[in-house]
């Protein structure tokens, strides 16, 4: 019988196969020797006219996959693709060997083939290679989606991605454009003296963000392992050390929900400039956001959700108490307590939660209580509507305990977000630098953690023997880049963006023989 591993034999894919193996035709050869790929051949002869064409006599080994098929009698027209371009090719029975017919009659779409000939033109002006030799690459023994219109269930883009790249485009285009996007940050970066470096992505203690981590075993040294939720730890403990500019372009693991926007594995920009302020920060972001985001797509527009979004400069500012009376419709005066915040959650029909209550009981209600009832009412009221670039700043001390304290009110810090479209795009504060202040907080989340919130952070000691070696001023900023390519591409979800986001498993996961 057939193992189940294997495709089925009564699919034309397969048979084919069988039919160029009997015929000596190997039909995954090792390499090919070409000249140009069909993008390229545009390129360079895109422009000729078909006089200049046949006095120059091009020839060229051309690859590519084989994304149509026409037959006409015993001349045969199909377009090789190379994912930017298409290259037409012409291709006579009698000017094939026998391996070359036999290739051409078994050929299917999806097929990579390599074709040797002739640049010409046809009668209707198109760009083609008459082609007098035929190799097959590889042997496709699945059915593409007819007529190469893309899939259009979105899921199975997702899962198979591979599919999807080929046939789409657009997708293509997405993941260059991110590619840009990286490239882009880091020469800004670079051409201002940041270093870049890497972070342990395995730590024994997972900090730098409030949020769950993935946990894991390390078998020869018996300890338990975390996935990191953040370099910022560990970037900080290279300023201690002497390297005032770093950054690091790298993933974050998260053991949280998925949606649209959230994927357990993501993309973070995080750099720590020496000697600098959350305000330098916001600055520094505006510049290099702006730039990158308009060289990589050519503009300082975006279109997103149907709007237009300007990114000219400069980018709105509001505190975060100020954007809850100018933009939430709050009045001042519901912003100044824990009693005030609970009334103004229950004028508008807000519900506070078991875990929520709890903050707000206790010593520390005026500090903690006050600073996640603000930080609930700002998401629930502001956060979805700020499309046009957005900093907000001065966040509650209750849900920032890495970031220096503002001089003249306790509960809040140096801390701002950048919001486009709706969501948090940057985070970045004032880094708290005095360890005992530091050993406090940390002290402080361990108390919520107890208390019901399980994204708490951790008590880090060793983080704080590196503080008491002296942290210069620093500012430290992080970015989301998947969600900066969304708003740049346009893309309504971080799976559009992400080459293999996490997905549950189907149901037929473990049979590789199911149709695309």
């Amino acid at each position: 019988s057939t193992p189940p591993w294997r495709p089925s034999p009564t699919r034309s894919g397969p048979a084919r196969r069988r039919l160029l193996r009997e015929a000596g035709i190997e039909t995954y050869p090792r390499r090919f020797e070409y000249d140009l790929e069909p993008s390229v051949v545009h390129e360079r002869h895109g422009e000729a006219s078909a006089e200049e064409l046949e006095t120059a006599a091009v020839r060229l080994r051309v690859p590519g996959r084989v994304r149509a098929l026409r037959s006409h009698g015993k001349t045969t027209f199909l377009d090789l693709h190379d994912g930017r371009a298409k290259l037409q090719v012409m291709v006579r029975l009698r000017d094939l060997d026998e391996d070359g017919t036999t290739i051409l009659e078994n050929l299917d779409l999806g097929d990579y083939l390599g074709a040797e000939g002739t640049l010409m033109r046809t009668r209707t002006g198109e760009l083609t290679l008459l082609a007098e030799r035929l190799a097959l690459l590889s042997k496709s023994l699945r059915p593409w989606p007819e007529k190469w219109h893309g899939l259009a269930e979105k899921e199975l883009r997702y899962r198979q991605r591979y599919v999807d790249l080929a046939v789409n485009e657009e997708s293509r285009r997405v993941f260059e454009l991110r590619a840009r996007v990286v490239d882009g940050l880091r020469r800004f970066l670079v051409e201002r003296d940041f270093l870049e470096v890497e972070t342990p992505m395995l730590q024994p203690l997972a900090g730098g963000a409030a949020a769950r981590p993935f946990a894991t075993h390390h078998n020869a040294l018996d300890m338990e392992l975390f996935l990191r939720i953040a370099p910022e730890l560990y970037l900080k403990r290279l300023v201690v050390g002497g390297l005032h500019r770093v950054f690091e372009i790298n993933r974050n693991f998260r053991n949280e929900g998925i949606s649209v926007r959230h994927n357990p594995e993501f993309t973070m920009l995080e750099f720590y400039w020496a000697y600098a302020d959350f305000r330098d920060l916001m600055d520094l972001a505006e510049e290099m956001v702006h730039g990158v985001a308009t060289d990589a797509t050519g503009s300082d527009e975006v279109t997103w959700d149907g709007t237009t979004l300007s990114l000219a400069r400069p980018w709105k500012r509001y505190s975060m108490r100020q954007a809850l009376v100018e933009l939430g419709g709050c009045d001042a005066a519901a912003l100044e307590s824990v009693e005030a915040l609970r009334a103004e959650h229950e004028r508008r029909g807000l519900e506070i939660g078991d875990e929520l209550a709890k903050l707000c009981e206790g010593d520390q209600a005026e500090v903690r209580g006050y600073g996640y009832l603000l930080m609930n009412l700002f998401e629930e009221l502001v956060e979805n509507h700020l499309a046009e670039p957005t900093f907000i700043y001065e966040f509650p001390l209750a849900v920032s305990p890495l970031s220096k304290g503002t001089p003249d009110d306790e509960r809040f810090v140096e801390r701002f977000e950048l919001f486009m479209g709706g969501m948090e795009l940057a985070n970045a504060f004032s880094e708290l630098n005095d360890p005992d202040v530091q050993a406090e907080r940390f002290e402080a989340q361990l108390a919520a953690r107890d208390a019901g919130d399980a994204e708490a952070h951790r008590f880090d000691a060793d983080y704080i023997r590196a503080l008491e070696f002296g942290l210069p001023p620093t500012g430290g900023f992080g970015l989301g880049i998947d969600r900066l390519v969304m708003l740049l591409s346009g893309s309504s979800s971080i799976r559009d963006v992400i080459l293999f986001p996490l997905l549950r498993p189907t149901a037929d996961a473990a049979d590789p023989d199911a149709d695309v």
